[in-house]
């Protein structure tokens, strides 16, 4: 009996480093769309509290931040997903968005005063990570094997100065929701329930896709650029 406990009490969960990217041109309806203005996207803030990651453990592993679970059909975590760094993914993503968007953009990691002064760009975009988190699960067998179903959700609070002003020239939350397969619509399953994607990185990228290009899906933001006329450089 001691011999099965010290079995049981060693038994943990399995750990998987996923590989998570931007898919361009995924999002559709904004490619274009913006003025052909200066961008600058400073390195984004992990600032997640965890809160709604269900009492999943969410400590780094050797410095791979925390992106969800894997659990089994009775609901127990049987293995831990981590990830590469999400500053310079989170900013990266954004780069490239703001140039599907029409915009010139490029990265730095200059200080937010250092970025304004600078005059690099006429905007200056700065991001928190809120949220970004993936559970996969499995659901009930059927006569193919296992079904298997996960659920992304990434949030980014985002600032849009202008340069060279430090108050807030734009700033609001940008938060997308993924779930594969795709949940039901009116109360109407898909005729497909087979997941799409085999490994949960895959859909939190496309949630992480569609976070970054929501921030120029915005009309309000779209409108405060296209009609703000550039300041003149001294």
């Amino acid at each position: 009996m001691s011999a099965c406990a010290s079995t049981s009490e060693q038994m943990q969960p399995l750990k998987s480093i996923q590989t998570l990217e931007y898919y361009p041109f995924l999002v559709k309806g904004y490619e274009n769309s913006y003025p052909n203005r200066r961008v600058m996207v400073l390195a984004a803030l992990d600032a997640r509290d965890f809160k709604d990651t269900s009492g999943a453990a969410h400590s780094p592993d050797n410095g791979n931040p925390a992106i969800g679970i894997i659990r089994d059909k009775g609901g127990e975590i049987e293995q831990r997903l981590y990830g590469p760094a999400l500053e310079p993914l989170v900013q990266q993503s954004i780069t490239q968005a703001a140039q599907e968007a029409g915009m010139i953009s490029s990265s730095s990691n200059m200080l937010l005063k250092e970025a304004l002064n600078s005059r690099q760009a006429q905007y200056v975009i700065e991001c928190k990570i809120a949220r970004f988190w993936v559970d996969k699960h499995r659901g009930p067998d059927n006569a193919g094997g296992p079904t298997w179903s996960a659920s992304a959700e990434v949030a980014l609070d985002v600032v849009v100065y202008k340069a060279p002003f430090e108050v807030p020239f734009w700033q609001g939350e940008s938060d997308a929701t993924y779930d594969d397969p795709p949940a039901p619509v009116a109360g109407v399953a898909p005729e497909d329930e087979t997941e799409i994607y085999d490994d949960p990185g895959q859909v939190l990228s496309v949630g992480l896709t569609r976070a970054v290009a929501g921030i120029f899906k915005r009309d309000d933001l779209h409108t405060l650029i296209t009609e703000d006329s550039p300041v003149t450089r001294q």
